[in-house]
């Protein structure tokens, strides 16, 4: 490890002695490239918050309207860029109000700074007023964590923390800092450049902590060669890990040249083009009927940057027992940690990639039965859903976004959770990396708002559509008036069917139909309550476009197929931040559906 692996080039910087602790965390932060960051100010903050006025034409500073609202913008700033997104918060009920981010970020590996403001140090473990211990309570949702107790440790911590995120298997990284730390005076030398390059790059300090991937044997990499020479019926498992490694192109690369079809998982989606005629699409619970039935026959099976989690195995001892598996990753607790693989590769999957790119793999016996196999999988068993007699389905408005706009290159898609995410990924095709933007291992709602936020400051130019639920929009709605009052332009097709819908599929599969709290309209409405067609009146409950309009948004509300294209024409060319209100009916389901604990035996597809 060397102190100056993968240091950004710093933008240039005035040569300004810091006052105090805070002045040297907004420092750092520049030095280490950031541009932007969410924060929401409170008492043990504010020094910070007052730092970053020294700097107004070098970091943003966008204020969200609440501080889980500023972490998911953090994601999508992270997740659509690949470069650490960073936000802050004050102590107490800020801070906790962060710990949701912070796990979805630990689940699905995403590079985020979390900075939060603490109770001065001689109040700590007083109960003192909005102390919390941050360090405690995300000690199994970190990386790595800090509670800064000395203004010295600052440019090193920093420094460290930025390098932990993005190293290895990337995840998110606390800094904790007592309010007195940031307003401590700094006792150091700055009267040369040279001083300033000390100070801001000191030598850091992890011992065990190794961010470099280990040098993989040539000797490994014949054996999959090997394998794969020798396969007859072969798919690849790609996930997340191959655009965390920005290995998208030598993936396609790869498949190329060996002509072994793809699937991806949710976290994948995007590496590697679904359309494709070598894609199988996503696997797993929702996934395709055709990707499912290739992976349980493969006879090999290439795990790419895969964690073999239970959405996609749902059942672990059948899941792929037909063939043997090559499972390669860049974090060594995940091999055989849920799925025993034949051969295991710990490293960057980017360097393997080419590496094998390079030994010429690819079977020895033609795949024509295979590919004839599969095709004939994908024109019996298609994705399709049923038309509802002249009203709007979900999976109707998603498809008719994707004609509309699936040769566009400026697109980026986020979503909530639950069943207009799992549609989205169904029938919105995305064939490039980090255009797609969804909460998948922890699965929070809520998330689809302000990560499209922080996807749009990312990318200014882009068209960011946040495709979601009712329920699930809800949850930080409030984030509609940041993206007003901070100018950032965005559109919401909203799936409106007054139910907390992939809830409601369970209780009818799995509840007899029975309801439990899954309505989000009036009790008391007739035309609602128990809704026959689930479409409801014109006048439904909430108002969205009046909402929108209320926070300085337009609108519009459509229910019928021939207002669908008008639209969404009309949200696609809306200069201002736009929502589609899109009334849909409940019952429908996310099909196929393999139930939880069972195989692709017992699949469900009506």
């Amino acid at each position: 490890m060397t102190d100056d692996h993968a240091r950004p080039t710093p933008p240039s910087t005035p040569l300004t002695r810091p006052a105090n602790g805070a002045e040297v965390v907004v420092d750092a932060l520049i030095r280490q490239g950031v541009d932007t960051i969410f924060a929401y100010p409170g008492a043990c903050s504010m020094p910070l918050h007052h730092a970053f006025l020294l700097h107004p034409n070098q970091i943003r500073v966008i204020l969200p309207r609440h501080e889980q609202g500023g972490g998911f913008a953090a994601h999508g700033y992270a997740r659509s860029t690949g470069r650490p997104g960073v936000c802050m918060t004050t102590s107490g009920p800020g801070a906790t109000n962060l710990i949701t981010t912070i796990a979805d970020a630990k689940l699905d590996s995403i590079p985020i700074i979390f900075i939060t403001g603490q109770v001065q140090r001689a109040s700590i473990g007083s109960d003192a007023f909005q102390e919390v211990p941050m360090i405690e309570i995300c000690g199994s949702i970190t990386k790595q964590h800090y509670l800064v107790t000395d203004v010295r440790d600052l440019p090193r911590i920093v420094k460290e923390a930025f390098y932990i995120a993005t190293t290895g298997r990337p995840g998110p990284v606390l800094i904790d800092i007592p309010r007195d730390i940031l307003t401590s005076p700094i006792d150091a030398a700055f009267d040369t450049p040279e001083d300033f390059e000390q100070y801001y790059n000191p030598p850091m300090n992890l011992p065990g902590y190794v961010g470099i991937a280990p040098e993989i044997s040539a000797t490994q990499l014949a054996t999959i060669a090997q394998m794969i020479r020798e396969s007859k019926r072969p798919v690849i498992y790609a996930g997340g890990g191959v655009i965390s490694s920005e290995a998208s192109e030598v993936l396609s690369q790869f498949v190329r040249q060996s002509g072994i079809p793809v699937t991806t998982t949710l976290m994948g989606l995007g590496c590697f083009p679904s359309k494709d005629p070598l894609g199988l699409h996503f696997l797993g619970m929702h996934g395709a009927t055709t990707a499912n039935f290739a992976v349980n026959e493969a006879d090999l099976l290439l795990a790419f940057g895969v964690r073999f989690d239970d959405r996609v195995t749902c059942n672990v001892e059948k899941f792929a027992s037909h063939g043997r598996i090559v499972h390669v990753d860049i974090d060594p607790s995940e091999i055989a940690k849920i799925k025993k693989p034949t051969v295991a590769i710990v490293g960057d999957l980017r360097q393997i990639l080419t590496r094998l790119l390079a030994l010429q793999c690819h079977p020895n016996e033609s795949l024509q039965p295979w590919y004839d196999q599969i095709n004939g999988w994908k024109q019996s068993e298609p994705l399709h859903w049923n038309p509802v007699n002249g009203w709007i389905s979900a999976q109707m408005a998603i498809d008719r976004l994707w004609q509309m706009t699936h040769d566009r290159d400026d697109m980026i898609i986020t979503t909530g959770v639950g069943q207009h995410q799992m549609w989205t990924a169904q029938f919105y095709h995305f064939k490039r990396p980090r255009t797609w933007i969804s909460s998948l291992g922890l699965g929070t709602m809520g998330f689809g708002l302000p990560a499209a936020m922080g996807a749009k400051v990312a990318h200014p130019e882009a068209t960011v559509i946040d495709i979601d639920g009712d329920g699930s929009f809800q949850m930080n709605i409030q984030e509609m008036a940041t993206c007003t009052c901070e100018k950032i332009p965005m559109k919401v097709l909203l799936l409106n069917n007054q139910h907390l819908g992939m809830v409601v599929q369970w209780e009818d599969r799995f509840y007899d139909k029975h309801r439990g709290h899954t309505y989000l309209g009036p009790i008391d409405h007739p035309e609602w309550r128990g809704a026959g067609d689930g479409l409801g009146p014109a006048d439904r409950f909430p108002n969205y476009v009046g909402i929108a309009q209320n926070y300085g948004w337009a609108g519009r509300s459509i229910a019928h197929v021939d207002e669908l294209d008008d639209g969404l024409r009309a949200m696609l060319e809306s200069p201002k931040s736009f929502l589609l209100d899109v009334a849909v009916p409940y019952q429908e389901h996310v099909l196929p559906m393999i139930p939880p604990g069972y195989s692709v035996e017992n699949m469900i597809r009506n």
